[in-house]
């Protein structure tokens, strides 16, 4: 019987080495420069951040979401994402790392359906951090929703011109290309009408509106943009894995992505955990601890078996990836973790800030960060979470038919009944 909860010790000696060098070399620039992380480097940031992402590649942990083949160590979903847990709790750490979203995704996209000269001019600096990418789906009139979706694109000659209008197209405003989903035939319906293009920023007809900001952003911080493609020209070979493929190359980077967002969520967490405790051991009212207060130790208990339940949750559906290597197979507990992440972050964030007090809320804690901006984002990002708990629902209802007659299978009566029969007596 194969069933185990360890992880070998080469690897351990891996994530060892992470969580140190997170804390002690990475965690410095989320104070030092908290809002850079997805801003071209200049000489400055050169100077510090080349250097530790040398330091990553030396370690072998460098874009661990690819194969060998592109430069990474193959280590599948489930290392990943034990590797995401400590790469969470830095605001640099997936940058310094070559995992940030959303150009793991990006990547793989153009790993597995672009053309040998995409992958030249885009790939190869994508995966050496040298430049970023922006997926750009959401539109204004339907966020996620692509059956409400508007741009097309339209075969013209020796190209396709795009029209249209996308919104919260993160990381645009520094991007050297975007990922476009676009209608290419709306006769052939949802799942087989639309296609994905690589669209380079500088090609003209991107128009980037505005960039608009998370909560507590200024308008100059925005980083989600509104993108108007106003006849936009690109080549036939633009398209990425075939006219009307949009949702098969979308599964290649939505699947693993939303793993890695709890992943990190999981890392998140610990984090407030860590600094709850810490607080309930520190701060003493009405003559004792805080950790000797009742209502505490509930907030602490809950949250770490919230938080242990969750964890493993996760690993799980990263290990079934790997087993299975086939996303649609996955699909409900890939789900699932996406409707939990927002929730046990809610829970645990909401006790920490609790204990912490006004500190909890002010700029002085990382913990109003990550309510205003993570928390919120967690509920939104790679689809709401409303929408993946009907997939949830719809997923398990699958393993079930209705009773074969007027009363439930365990209607007590019913099978009392049989059971007399079946002993005879």
């Amino acid at each position: 019987m194969s069933w185990d909860f360890t992880t070998e010790p080469e690897f351990q000696a891996k994530l060892d080495w992470v969580n140190a060098f997170v804390r002690e070399e990475v965690e410095p620039l989320d104070l030092v420069w908290p809002g850079d992380n997805y801003k071209p480097l200049d000489d400055a940031h050169r100077r510090i951040v080349d250097p530790l992402k040398q330091r990553v590649r030396e370690q072998g942990l460098w874009a661990c979401h690819l194969g060998p083949e592109l430069g990474g160590p193959g280590y599948g979903q489930l290392k990943l994402a034990m590797l995401n847990e400590i790469l969470g709790r830095s605001i640099w750490g997936p940058v310094i790392f070559g995992t940030q979203a959303p150009d793991t995704g990006n990547a793989e996209i153009l790993a597995h359906f672009g053309t040998e000269a995409q992958k030249k001019t885009y790939l190869q600096p994508l995966l050496d951090g040298e430049i970023f990418s922006c997926f750009s789906m959401t539109e204004p009139q339907g966020g996620a929703d692509p059956a409400t979706f508007e741009t097309e694109a339209v075969r013209d000659g020796d190209g396709w011109v795009l029209n249209g209008w996308k919104f919260f197209s993160s990381n645009a405003r520094w991007a050297e290309f975007l990922i476009v989903m676009a209608w290419t035939n709306r006769d052939a319906g949802l799942h087989g009408g639309m296609s994905m293009f690589l669209v380079p920023t500088s090609t003209p007809g991107v128009v980037i509106e505005r960039n608009v900001g998370l909560i507590g952003e200024s308008e100059e911080e925005g980083a989600h943009a509104l993108i108007h493609y106003d006849n936009v020209r690109v080549p036939l070979d633009a398209v990425l894995g075939g006219e009307g493929k949009a949702f098969h190359v979308a599964q290649t980077r939505l699947g693993g992505g939303r793993v890695h967002h709890a992943m990190r969520t999981v890392g998140n967490c610990q984090r407030a955990l860590d600094m709850l405790c810490e607080r309930a051991l520190s701060r003493t009212t009405k003559g004792s601890r805080l950790a000797d207060k009742q209502l505490v130790q509930s907030y602490i208990a809950e949250s770490y078996s919230e938080l242990t339940q969750f964890r493993l949750f996760v690993l799980y559906t990263a290990w079934q990836i790997d087993h299975y290597q086939d996303y649609s197979k996955v699909k409900k507990d890939i789900a699932a973790i996406k409707v939990l992440t927002p929730k046990v972050l809610h829970s645990i964030l909401y006790r920490s800030m609790q204990v912490h007090g006004a500190l909890g809320t002010s700029n002085e804690l990382p913990l109003a960060r990550m309510w205003a901006r993570d928390l919120p984002s967690m509920s939104i990002a790679d689809g709401p979470s409303e929408v993946h708990a009907v997939t949830v629902a719809r997923e398990v209802l699958k393993g079930y038919e209705p009773a074969p007659g007027m009363w439930p299978t365990d209607h007590l009566p019913s099978n009392l009944e049989a059971a007399r029969t079946k002993l005879g007596v």
